[in-house]
């Protein structure tokens, strides 16, 4: 090989630097730089190897001749005629031909375009950011014993110029792949959010539809035949103790019932609105249940929540009938309160009691579950923690106020 001038070096060198500037992927970095490199170290075939996954993956890319190793998706290392160099086990590889060379041939090497290419001549060197190795720079030549240690210099002082800049080219791709995987996922996720959202939504309208047929069937005919068997007591000839246990079964039977389809169908939710829907509720939860303790409410929410799609707003409701209920019928408390309270970034239903606190296995209740299902569809922040002062229990939930613009237009709290 001819010698370059000191000069000339320096002048290729800088071509070097200029063709890198403005490349944005490696393929076309590497092809930029490929006649500039020729002037340095004549080649019938150069490329860049980049290491990722911590090092147990590669992937080649390619000037001059298109060979498999361009070709392959990222491959092991282990595999790489060129692993030693990869490894750091070798600072460099020089060899007058490589389809001889022992170190470049070991069980699983992938070692074809070798020959395929008729690749004899060889220099590998590593490109290095920090000490660490980060891929590897090869000049192949079709003769034999082409390449000296001189171009092994010059092959370094090469790679010291494209590691920081293939370094940044690397760091840019993994950034990127890692947007495309985090912004896949949030994709999924939201899909997977709306479509539970819908299927609830769906759900609700079939439960709804099913208090109705409860109420205008089932109900009906238990009222009509608590009416007969009245009758019955008072023309027949009975002992009203014989039928009267029947008629407090068919009673309590009718109550639950009334019970299923109000839960099912809340129709105050829908004629008078959030506020007044959550404080009935409470009314009659504490008076059903026979319960001493007394209840205190406050809205101060402006009727933001009645503003809502309707599936938030029954989800919101939902979560505050099962958080009074669990306050009402499990906590013993002296005071359930609760409040409906808005910010500057969103509103807030909280659910408190001074009663028992919450038991061992409160992650293992169905309530509980059901509670954060539904905020979580609704992309609502759920909290289950102790009361004031460390005493009873404490639900909240929160609608962010950015999904509440979506809906009524960006009202400001």
């Amino acid at each position: 090989m001819l010698k370059v001038a000191p000069s000339a070096l320096l002048d290729h060198y800088l071509g070097i630097s200029r063709l890198l500037a403005g490349q944005l992927d490696f393929r076309s970095a590497i092809k930029a730089v490929g006649a500039e490199v020729a002037h340095i170290i004549p080649h019938d075939h150069l490329d860049v190897c980049m290491t990722m996954d911590n090092g147990h993956y590669h992937t080649a890319y390619e000037s001059g001749l298109d060979t498999a190793w361009g070709e392959l998706a990222p491959a092991p290392v282990g595999n790489s005629p060129i692993r030693a160099l990869l490894w750091g086990e070798v600072e460099v590889m020089l060899t007058e031909d490589a389809q001889v060379d022992p170190q470049f041939h070991f069980e699983n090497a992938f070692t074809r375009p070798i020959f395929e290419q008729n690749l004899r001549s060889r220099i590998h060197v590593p490109l290095k950011v920090s000490g660490e190795i980060i891929g590897a720079l090869s000049c192949s030549s079709h003769r034999v014993g082409f390449y000296t240690n001189e171009d092994v210099a010059n092959a370094l002082s090469i790679a010291d110029l494209l590691s920081p800049y293939f370094f940044a080219l690397r760091s840019a791709d993994q950034a990127k792949q890692s947007a495309i995987v985090e912004a896949e996922a949030r994709a999924r996720e939201e899909g997977l959010r709306l479509g539970a959202l819908n299927l609830t939504e769906a759900l609700e309208w079939e439960r709804q539809r099913i208090g109705m047929d409860l109420h205008d069937q089932t109900l009906a005919d238990l009222t009509r035949l608590s009416r007969r068997l009245d009758r019955l007591m008072q023309e027949k000839d009975l002992h009203a103790e014989m039928l009267e246990p029947v008629s407090r079964s068919l009673q309590h039977c009718m109550q639950d019932l009334r019970e299923i389809i109000e839960e099912a169908k809340p129709s105050v939710l829908q004629l008078f609105g959030f506020a007044h829907a959550v404080e009935n509720h409470l009314e009659r939860a504490v008076r059903d249940q026979g319960a001493t303790a007394l209840r205190a409410f406050a809205d101060e929410t402006e009727g933001l929540i009645d503003q809502l799609d309707q599936t938030e707003r029954i989800a919101l409701f939902r979560i505050a009938q099962e958080a009074i209920n669990n306050a009402v019928r499990h906590a013993q408390a002296d005071l359930v309160e609760v409040k409906l309270r808005r910010s500057a970034q969103a509103v807030v239903i909280e659910v408190t009691d001074d009663g028992q606190g919450l038991p061992a296995d409160v992650r293992h209740r169905g309530g509980i579950d059901n509670m954060m299902t539904r905020a979580r569809l609704i992309s609502a922040k759920f909290m289950l923690g102790a009361g004031r002062g460390g005493h009873g229990t404490t639900v909240r939930v929160q609608l962010p106020l950015k999904t509440l613009q979506k809906r009524v237009g960006g009202i400001e709290a």
